[in-house]
C-alpha cells in the first residue's frame, strides 16, 4: 500500500475520520464516528458539476480548485487548528478521488500523517454489505414474537438491561414497524444509513451468546431489513409473548399516547389502511381519533386489523413459530415487562 493511503480494513487505526463529502452526502450515510468537513458544500458541488457537463472539465476544475482550497483553509483555521503534530486522520470522499486527495495532500504538507481512504465511501459501502452477510449466519438469534401491543420492544430493552444481547431493529430504523409506527421526534434514516447502523451493531455482538431480536416484516417503515438477516430471523427459534388483550390495550394506549397530540396526522395514518378496511370503518376510526378516544380506537384496531394480520403472517413467515417458547403475561407495566424479561431469560436457559 502506498504511503498516505489506507484501506477499509484499517479504519480503526486513526485518531479521526474525516468525511470530505457534502453535508447532503454525509446526512445520507457516513462511516460511524466520522466528522463532516466538506471541501465543497451542497450548492458548490452542483455548480461545479453543471460547469463540468455544460462547459468544460478545465473550467470546472478551475472553479472547484478555488472552492476546495478556500474550504480546506477554513477547516484548518477552525476545527483543525488545535490538532497536535502526531494527530493521524483518515480522509474519504465518494470514491477516493480528488476531494479527499486534495484534503489529504494539504494535511500532509502541514506535517500530519494523514491518509486517504482507498476507494472512499464506496469501498466502505461494499464492506458494510459484505460484513452483514458474513456476520448474520454466525449469530444465535432468538426471535421475540407476539401480536401488536405485546411490548416486544420494551421487553428487548429489559432483556438488555438484564445483561442479554439484543438487536433492536426498530430503534435502528427509528420506527415501530406498524402503520402507526412513525416516531414523533426521530426521522427514519436513509436505507444506507440503516444498514451502516446495523453493521455497526452486528460487529459488536458475541456469536457465542444468544441475540434477542423482535419479529419484523421485511420493511420497517421506509427501510428494508437486509435479505440475509430477514431469512436468518425466519429460521430462528421463537419466544412468544402471550399477553392478555386487556394488558395489550393498556400498553398501547400508554405507549402510543403521543398520537393523540396530532389528530390530523393520526387520521392520515389510519387512511393508509384503506386497502384493508371499508370506508365506513375508516370513517369511524377517524371520528374516534378526532374525539381523542384512543382506548376505543386501539381496541378496534387490535380486533379488526392487527390481530388478523398477525395470525396470518407469523405462522407463515417464522418456521419455528408453532414450537415457540410461550411466556404468558397479564401485566405489561414497566415492572411487569422487567419480570417478563427475567422469565424469558430463565426459561430460555432451561
Amino acid at each position: 500500500m502506498q504511503k498516505g493511503v489506507a484501506t477499509v480494513a484499517q479504519l480503526s487505526g486513526f485518531d479521526e475520520i474525516i468525511d470530505a463529502r457534502t453535508p447532503a452526502e454525509f446526512a445520507e450515510d457516513h462511516i460511524p464516528g466520522a466528522i463532516n468537513l466538506p471541501v465543497l458544500d451542497n450548492d458548490e458541488r452542483i455548480v461545479v458539476g453543471t460547469i463540468y457537463k455544460q462547459q468544460s472539465a478545465f473550467d470546472a476544475r478551475r472553479l472547484g480548485g478555488a472552492l476546495v482550497a478556500a474550504n480546506i483553509s477554513r477547516h484548518m483555521l477552525a476545527t483543525l487548528q488545535d490538532k497536535p503534530k502526531n494527530w493521524r486522520p483518515l480522509i474519504y470522499c465518494w470514491r477516493g478521488g480528488q476531494r479527499s486527495g486534495s484534503f489529504t495532500t494539504w494535511l500532509r504538507m502541514v506535517g500530519w500523517d494523514a491518509c486517504q481512504l482507498e476507494g472512499g465511501y464506496k469501498a466502505f459501502r461494499h464492506l458494510v454489505i459484505a460484513e452483514i452477510e458474513r456476520i448474520v449466519p454466525t449469530l444465535a438469534l432468538r426471535i421475540v414474537c407476539g401480536p401488536t401491543g405485546s411490548a416486544k420492544t420494551r421487553v428487548l430493552e429489559a432483556l438488555a438491561a438484564q445483561g442479554a444481547q439484543v438487536l433492536d431493529l426498530e430503534d435502528l430504523a427509528a420506527h415501530k414497524g406498524s402503520v402507526l409506527g412513525a416516531l414523533p421526534d426521530r426521522p427514519q434514516p436513509a436505507q444506507k444509513r440503516f444498514e451502516t447502523l446495523l453493521w455497526d451493531r452486528l460487529r459488536r455482538l458475541d456469536p457465542a451468546r444468544p441475540v434477542y431480536v423482535e419479529a419484523e416484516s421485511r420493511k420497517i417503515g421506509l427501510v428494508f431489513v437486509p435479505e440475509a438477516l430477514i431469512l436468518a430471523m425466519r429460521r430462528a427459534p421463537c419466544i412468544l409473548i402471550d399477553a392478555t388483550r386487556a394488558a395489550r390495550l393498556e400498553f398501547l394506549v400508554r405507549d402510543y399516547a403521543y398520537l393523540g397530540d396530532d389528530v390530523g396526522a393520526l387520521q392520515d395514518k389510519l387512511h393508509r389502511l384503506r386497502e384493508h378496511q371499508s370506508r365506513e370503518t375508516l370513517e369511524r376510526w377517524k371520528s374516534l381519533a378526532a374525539a381523542h378516544a384512543l382506548p376505543e380506537l386501539f381496541a378496534e384496531l387490535i380486533d379488526q386489523h392487527y390481530d388478523p394480520l398477525y395470525h396470518r403472517s407469523q405462522n407463515h413467515n417464522y418456521v419455528h413459530y408453532a414450537d415457540a417458547l410461550r411466556v404468558e403475561s397479564a401485566d405489561l407495566s414497566a415492572a411487569g415487562v422487567r419480570a417478563l424479561a427475567g422469565r424469558i431469560l430463565a426459561e430460555a436457559a432451561e
